[in-house]
């Protein structure tokens, strides 16, 4: 009992100084990792660099022993323990992170897997089979003495053997862990499982992708969803919901119906999930919908950063703290801001402008609203996954459950167009709940719809091309940028992000248009290039990249340059980044050329491009460039190559990021676009080689 009253003791302690966050639960029960005068003290203490080191360090004692200690430590000093003790009291008590993981070789490694053969450019080649050679580096299995003391860890325990996105990182995640640039994040990395399994399917270790899979089942089992990673002060928060996605990759490449029926139960259990605890009505037209978004109702600081959460909060006016709502959104307008911190960290775009509305301070994450959006990705990601749920009821013979996710897809898709598209722009936007307006700024994930093929209109992708085009996106040489904002967070301006670029790419490559499958096939030669480039100098792969301008001094870095922003240091050996390469190289490994400058996607350009492709082979090899900016390979198929002195084009650079994205018409593409091939065609018929679920 005596405990438990210190406990609780701390505990209000705890919250009068962070703003009476009591009202909400802690993340997690653990008074060591989660919440209490403990994590309090040494992650104000400023001890490390990052304050996840931390809390991922294990306890070299049991948990009640270390508090009672600690009681001790804080009664002689009469709770103002000096900056020293913790530091003494940590060598005593933790151990350091990284021991609870041992390397693991995959035992169904190859060599030389088949794809490479497809790719024609001899340093691509080269390039795709260091890639693939990383996931040997990143193998990691978890130590049995997780499993026998996870009491002594924050660390969940996975019985499976997994690929982290780099040799720092310690665990894995669900979609996203990266948090940007300014200092080292020590065992938190991105490792975006989805992309990573793409990758080792390509790299045919299908049964690596059957354990991580397993590994995020037996986390739905126990905890009824995936949480952001396997991390117990992740717990109460998800990421976005790519478990059913991840299953159709798998079962498309191996064919496992087996393992499917045994967990179908499994992945309704995750859908349910975001139904229940995730979604909210929007009236639009008169009609009620049903959407999704990220909220995550659990108070004080992420454990993870907690000194940034607190001093954060501390910023505010005294009288908003002591309503207990944490951080301001508007002049006499409070919001409980950790619990939206969370919702930001369980978007996977942490931290973002998108989530940044109102407030004295609209660049501040003070101004953060999170769970006050529709995110367009979100809901294009359940659509998706409804969708193939239904096809692997059917699959399996259980026709009225197939008739029920059916139903549930044609809900999301009317909500998707009616409350989230703009007929005008030709795009999905985010829904601002409070305003009930759309969000008109661009973003990648307003094109998810495409990728995720929630297309009732097959008009919408033409539509879609314009809005790029109008916005100007396809002038960016070294990929799709995150947002036409720079706002310092890592999810904005100049940064570009792997998973981004496959998302619009796909979505492109995957309409029946020669025209958009072209500009699908420049920006995947001008995101190869960049990272061929960057390999090229650094031998690493990294999470993001950012873009030279000679026309913005602020963002004047040399090329190949890792992206930067948000809360840590640079990070390389990227999962992610590797898996998307991997997957463009699969697919364009017939024309991608390390050899090309990086094109401007004008749109002369382009359609003398297009011209070139829809002509028979034998045709356009004899034929002219015709233009005079621009100059084809013709040995496969024809790509952009800009001469050696871009300059000598007169093409205007791209504009500086303006506050808010140029959405107005310029001459270029149009709304227009020839035939082509079957969904998911390229103009010489040449579709994605990841199974016959690429068209869903």
């Amino acid at each position: 009992m005596q405990g438990r009253t210190w406990g609780l003791r701390l505990l209000l302690l705890l919250g009068l100084r962070l703003g009476s966050q009591e009202a909400l639960p802690p993340p997690c029960e653990s008074q060591i990792y989660c919440h209490g005068e403990l994590l309090h003290q040494v992650q104000m203490a400023k001890l490390y660099q990052d304050d996840k080191q931390f809390v991922d360090m294990p306890l070299s004692l049991a948990p009640d022993q270390v508090l009672r200690h600690f009681r001790e430590l804080a009664q002689a000093h009469n709770l103002s323990i000096p900056r020293q003790e913790p530091q003494v009291f940590i060598r005593e008590h933790f151990r350091a992170v990284r021991g609870e993981l041992q390397p693991w070789t995959a035992g169904d490694w190859r060599d030389s897997p088949r794809f490479l053969q497809k790719i024609l450019d001899p340093k691509l080649q080269a390039w795709a089979g260091q890639l693939h050679q990383l996931w040997k580096k990143l193998g990691k299995k978890v130590k049995p003495e997780v499993l026998s003391h996870p009491e002594q860890f924050s660390l969940i325990y996975s019985r499976l053997p997994f690929i982290v996105p780099g040799g720092r990182f310690v665990g894995f995640y669900y979609w996203s862990a990266a948090r940007g640039c300014g200092r080292v994040r020590m065992g938190r990395g991105a490792q975006d499982s989805y992309w990573v399994m793409e990758g080792l399917l390509l790299s045919e270790m299908p049964e690596m992708v059957k354990g991580m899979l397993q590994n995020f089942l037996d986390l739905v089992q126990t905890y009824g969803h995936i949480s952001n990673g396997a991390r117990v002060y992740y717990l109460q928060r998800s990421q976005p919901p790519l478990l059913t996605l991840m299953m159709d990759r798998y079962v498309a490449h191996t064919n496992d119906t087996a393992f499917l029926r045994d967990h179908i139960e499994t992945l309704a259990s995750e859908l349910d999930f975001w139904s229940k605890n995730r979604s909210i009505s929007v009236s639009s037209r008169g009609k009620s919908y049903i959407l999704n978004r990220y909220e995550v109702p659990y108070g004080g600081p992420r454990p993870e950063s907690y000194s940034k959460d607190a001093e954060l909060a501390a910023t505010l006016p005294e009288g908003e703290q002591q309503e207990g709502k944490g951080l301001s959104v508007g002049p006499g307008r409070v919001e409980p801001g950790h619990s939206e911190l969370k919702a930001g960290a369980e978007s996977g775009w942490d931290f973002s402008p998108r989530w940044l509305l109102g407030g004295p301070n609209p660049s501040s994450l003070s101004s953060i609203r999170t769970s006050k959006l529709v995110p367009v990705d979100l809901n294009a990601f359940l659509c998706q996954a409804e969708g193939l749920m239904s096809n692997f009821y059917s699959r399996l013979g259980n026709d009225s459950e197939a008739a029920k996710y059916r139903n549930l897809r044609a809900q999301h898709m009317a909500a998707l167009k009616d409350v989230l598209r703009d007929e005008g722009k030709g795009a999905w936007f985010d829904y601002d709940l409070e305003n009930e307006k759309k969000k008109l700024e661009f973003y990648p994930s307003n094109f998810a719809p495409l990728w995720a093929g929630s297309l009732p209109d097959p008009d919408d992708v033409d539509k879609a091309l314009k809005c790029l085009e109008d916005s100007r996106i396809l002038t960016y040489q070294y990929g799709i940028p995150t947002s036409l904002q720079k706002t310092g967070q890592q999810w904005d301006f100049p940064n570009a992000w792997a998973p981004l670029q496959g998302l619009v790419i796909r979505g492109l490559a995957k309409s029946p248009s020669a025209k958009a499958q072209e500009v699908a096939f420049q920006l995947a030669q001008n995101w190869i290039r960049t990272n061929f480039d960057v390999y090229s100098k650094k031998s690493a792969m990294y999470e993001k990249v950012s873009w030279p301008s000679s026309s913005c001094p602020q963002y004047d870095i040399s090329g190949g340059q890792p992206g930067g922003g948000g809360e840590y240091g640079v990070q390389e050996g990227f999962g992610w980044t590797s898996g998307v390469a991997l997957m463009l190289l699969d697919r364009y490994g017939d024309r991608l050329s390390s050899g090309a400058q990086t094109a401007f996607l004008e749109p002369h350009c382009l359609a003398a491009a297009l011209l070139l492709s829809l002509l028979p082979q034998r045709q356009a090899s004899r034929s002219p460039s015709g233009c005079s900016s621009c100059r084809f390979n013709l040995h496969t198929r024809p790509y952009l190559v800009l001469p050696p002195d871009p300059l000598s084009l007169e093409i205007p650079p791209p504009p500086c990021p303006s506050p808010s994205p140029v959405l107005g018409h310029s001459p270029g593409l149009g709304a227009g676009g020839g035939g082509g091939g079957g969904a998911g065609q390229g103009p010489g018929g040449h579709g994605w080689a990841l199974g016959p679920s690429w068209n869903i």
